[in-house]
């Protein structure tokens, strides 16, 4: 971090940048407060320290020149101890802080410290505000990180075309948001955009929602009702969960999107439809089919293309992405001012593993702004297994040596490491692992993973 020194004492300034050297600064000390101004139109700094009794251009000034000039400059005053008025008229001026003489070289330094954290937050709040503004256009996908340049890139090719679409990825992962994105920049983008949970849905009831019912069909048929199909005919039928649907209905949907034609129960009939299917699941579909838990024609017809959406924990800096945008969201709901994150609960969204995903992270925003006292979100704001989770990261063994690990969790952190780097594809990680897919389901499940 660099600072500027300005003090017309050549005793005060050397005082204060062996002090601050010490502690890991680079400090550039100037006589007076026109040489400091002619130094930063040439060369970037991150925080000024300045006495305010100066002969020339007075501290007061100085603060004032760089507040207009360069705003994303903090600046420090000192002052003389006991001059309230004087510190008071400083901050008023623009000043971030102020530290009386004589000075503590070590309160000096936490203010310069947090001074310089504090520019960092503005410019990331800055730069995450265009980041967001530049990914506009794909509804409400927000990410930055190759991993999901790789989404974005399917979502392109797959939305010029009709073909039925997969989307794979853990609980939370914004399966439906991707489905949407899809739906709205395909030529259907105008028609009806319908979603159906289909682990939310009774089996006895399925069929009907799916496919619709005529007059008398069952007990409380009173009148013949469209089913999802009909209800989504020139537009898109968002199939959520579908690993969830039972072995007997399947064989009707495989029909239904072969033929593009569906029989409402109790119907004599059946009815064309136009609609273009997007299925998704947290399940691994290839397993089930193998333990014959789902049917494999059925399999390779929603397998068209296939879009597999990363867990947060595999998308880096987009957890800022997604969080500033929460923010701003969350801040409108409660009508709070609340701009950013201070660094240390930035470090704490970095660093935890959200098994939940961007749904956990929404619920950690929601609840942080509620909650905040502050213009940024602090780590006392967040939920209690986010601020105290450490070392999450999976990072290298050797690393992890004085935590002093069990083989269990030496296990889980390894295997999760392979199957973030296979992108979340359970087949290819079980291969690099040497194990069978069962028994890596079988230890996923144990650890909460993908559940």
């Amino acid at each position: 971090m660099k600072v500027f020194v300005v003090d017309d004492e050549r005793e005060m300034t050397d005082l204060v940048q062996l002090g601050l050297k010490k502690r890991g600064f680079q400090v550039v000390t100037f006589g007076g407060a026109a040489d400091a101004l002619a130094a930063m139109t040439e060369h970037d700094v991150d925080v000024v320290v300045t006495d305010l009794n100066m002969k020339g251009m007075s501290g007061l000034e100085l603060c004032q020149r760089i507040v207009a000039d360069r705003p994303d400059v903090p600046v420090i005053v000192l002052t003389a101890f006991g001059s309230f008025e004087t510190a008071v008229g400083a901050i008023r001026a623009g000043a971030y802080d102020f530290v009386t003489k004589p000075v503590e070289i070590e309160a000096l330094a936490i203010a310069v410290r947090r001074a310089g954290e504090h520019r960092q937050l503005r410019g990331e709040v800055k730069r995450l505000r265009e980041v967001v503004a530049s990914t506009r256009g794909r509804g409400d996908l927000i990410g930055a990180s190759p991993a999901m340049h790789q989404v974005y890139a399917l979502i392109d090719q797959v939305s010029v075309t009709d073909a039925t679409v997969l989307i794979t990825g853990e609980s939370g992962t914004g399966k439906e948001v991707v489905a949407r994105a899809v739906h709205e920049r395909s030529r259907r983008k105008g028609g009806p955009f319908v979603a159906v949970n289909c682990a939310a849905v009774p089996e006895a009831l399925l069929e009907s929602e799916l496919f619709g019912h005529a007059k008398g069909a069952f007990t409380d048929a009173k009148q013949s009702r469209q089913g999802l199909f009909q209800q989504a005919n020139g537009g898109t039928l968002f199939l959520d969960e579908i690993g969830e649907m039972a072995l007997a209905l399947q064989p009707k949907l495989l029909r239904a999107i072969q033929e593009r034609k569906v029989r409402p129960v109790g119907a004599e009939s059946e009815v064309p439809v136009d609609v273009r299917l997007v299925a998704a699941t947290n399940r691994d579909l290839e397993e089930m089919v193998e333990d014959k838990r789902f049917r494999e024609d059925l399999y390779y017809r929603i397998n068209v293309i296939h879009i597999p959406l990363p867990p947060l924990r595999a998308r880096g800096g987009d957890v800022l992405l997604l969080a500033h945008h929460m923010l701003r969201q969350y801040a409108a709901v409660f009508d709070k001012k609340v701009i950013g994150l201070s660094p240390a609960a930035a470090e704490r969204l970095v660093s935890y593993d959200w098994p939940g995903n961007v749904r956990e992270l929404g619920n950690c925003l929601e609840r942080a702004v509620a909650l905040a006292h502050f213009e940024e979100i602090r780590v006392e704001d967040l939920p209690e297994k986010v601020r105290n989770r450490q070392n999450v990261r999976f990072p290298a063994l050797a690393h992890d040596a004085p935590e002093l690990l069990t083989l269990e969790e030496v296990e889980r952190r390894h295997v999760l490491r392979v199957l973030e780097a296979c992108e979340g594809n359970r087949t290819d990680a079980a291969k690099l692992l040497g194990l069978d897919r069962k028994t890596l389901y079988r230890k996923l499940l144990r650890w909460g993973v993908g559940e």
